[in-house]
């Protein structure tokens, strides 16, 4: 994004639209920069501390005294959060998901969004709710190009950016790939799933996917075991259906035979989250997690611009031809 000029006269930034800092994407990555027009602080002259008077009880005899510390400047606190904001590990493609620029195609589409707008605005830093319990995360399941990571997207940028909380983004497979690489270069994979575990809020996206091999399922039970025990916010995307157990058996046809609907049953339970992390990660989940799925049916949003934008949606006749 281009540089822009200072603000004047009260006037929102033409760069950051008054954010201060602004997104953008730096090959695969989305990343975040202090904008041009606070990159000089009046506030503390560029120091980057400021005093701050207090008011505090050191004895009964004397009472309330006041005193001046040392605090770092607001300038000092956002360079801090765009530095966490570079660690999060979001996908390019993502740098400007905003809950704003989200675009709902039904109802739970629309849902979805307030429960990740809700949880981003009302996540208190730290990672407890209003009972002083661990904040309970959010899981979006649907198909393919929904939406899924930028609602993660949206969550995690308002989370480190205006809370200035520490946060992690991790797509499941190449988190998977990532492990085996370390296994060459003489890493253990609790080497690379310890910083994941710690984090404050982290973000799992595509759960589910893979070959479900014992090394990915451990992989994955463990990850999932320490954030549980930690009490620490996680929140998942996934493209397999949440439904919690399968449909009741239909009458098993003769050996030998299978029907169209035992096929499709079967590809039905295969598209089950629970069939795919198993039941013990499946049960911590709903523990963890607030459930949202969005219909089967909700269009791929990708696709939808690809068509709108292709040379035969605009054709004379396309509308006509496409009936033959």
């Amino acid at each position: 994004m281009a540089l822009g000029m200072a603000p004047k006269n009260g006037e929102a930034c033409g760069v950051c639209g008054g954010r201060t800092y602004v997104l953008e994407r730096r090959g695969d990555q989305a990343q975040a920069r202090v904008c041009v027009c606070s990159e000089s602080c009046s506030v503390c002259g560029g120091r980057g501390h400021v005093l701050v008077e207090r008011e505090g009880v050191f004895s009964q005899k004397v009472g309330p005294r006041r005193y001046e510390v040392m605090e770092p400047c607001v300038c000092t606190r956002r360079r801090r959060r765009v530095s966490l904001f570079n660690e999060v590990g979001l996908p390019g493609v993502v740098s400007h998901a905003g809950f704003d620029n989200y675009r709902a195609f039904n109802e739970a589409q629309d849902r979805g969004r307030g429960v990740a707008m809700h949880f981003a605005h009302q996540y208190v830093k730290g990672g407890t709710d209003t009972k002083g319990g661990p904040a309970k995360g959010f899981i979006l399941s649907g198909p393919v190009g929904t939406g899924k990571t930028h609602l993660l997207a949206a969550t995690l940028a308002h989370l480190v950016l205006e809370v200035g909380v520490r946060a992690r983004y991790v797509e499941i497979s190449l988190l998977y790939a990532t492990i085996r690489r370390g296994f060459q270069e003489g890493k253990s994979g609790g080497e690379i799933i310890g910083p994941l575990s710690d984090v404050e809020v982290l973000a799992i996206d595509e759960l589910g996917k893979g070959r479900g091999s014992p090394f990915e399922m451990e992989t994955l039970d463990e990850l999932i075991a320490r954030r549980y025990n930690a009490g620490r916010t996680t929140l998942f995307a996934t493209n397999y259906s949440l439904e919690p157990e399968k449909k009741a058996p239909r009458a098993a046809a003769p050996p030998g035979y299978r029907t169209t609907e035992d096929a499709r049953n079967a590809v039905r339970e295969a598209e089950l989250l629970r069939e795919r992390v198993g039941e013990r990660i499946y049960s911590r989940l709903c523990e963890m997690c607030t459930f949202v799925e969005l219909p089967r049916d909700t269009p791929d949003r990708r696709r939808t611009r690809q068509e709108m934008d292709s040379p035969l949606h605009h054709a004379p006749g396309a509308l006509r031809g496409a009936g033959r």
